[in-house]
């Protein structure tokens, strides 16, 4: 279902969007509000679950986590069991950052982030040592055009 939110609800998610370290002064006077609205906006948003969480967005070059590969997977298995199995596993990697199942001929893909190809090798042959996979294809980006976290509101 999808929450009722007004304007001033719109700019507080994205002014914590852009940066939740902001204090409630900041984020009211941005909004044109004063800062026990703002607070209580906030906690609804996130007792309704619109805000599931707050976390800080790191650098990955300056944790030398330099590639990002998308992994496609093709797997002949579907029964449930083989699921579960795989989906906790890609959840047990901290290096799959994302994981979609998807409609059409690829079953699955993964945002791998690395150090480098030899990191992702290690990745890859321990991921087919847990689970039977058909096929996987790497496709390694060469250029980070876009990335965020915010979402359109």
């Amino acid at each position: 279902m999808t929450a009722r939110l007004d304007e001033i609800d719109r700019k507080i998610l994205a002014e914590l969007q852009e940066d939740s370290g902001q204090s409630l002064d900041e984020i009211a006077r941005k909004v044109g509000s004063s800062k026990t609205p703002v607070w209580n906006r906030i906690k609804r948003m996130k007792e309704t679950g619109v805000i599931t969480r707050q976390t800080a967005i790191l650098d990955t070059e300056a944790l030398g986590l330099e590639a990002c590969f998308f992994v496609l997977i093709r797997t002949s298995e579907h029964e449930a069991d083989w699921q579960r199995k795989f989906l906790q596993t890609l959840r047990d990697r901290p290096e799959v950052l994302e994981a979609h199942r998807l409609a059409g001929d690829i079953d699955y893909i993964l945002k791998v982030r690395v150090k480098n190809a030899r990191a992702y090798d290690q990745f890859y042959q321990a991921l087919i040592a847990q689970v039977k996979i058909h096929n996987v294809t790497a496709l390694l980006s060469m250029e980070e055009i876009k990335s965020t976290t915010a979402l359109p509101l």
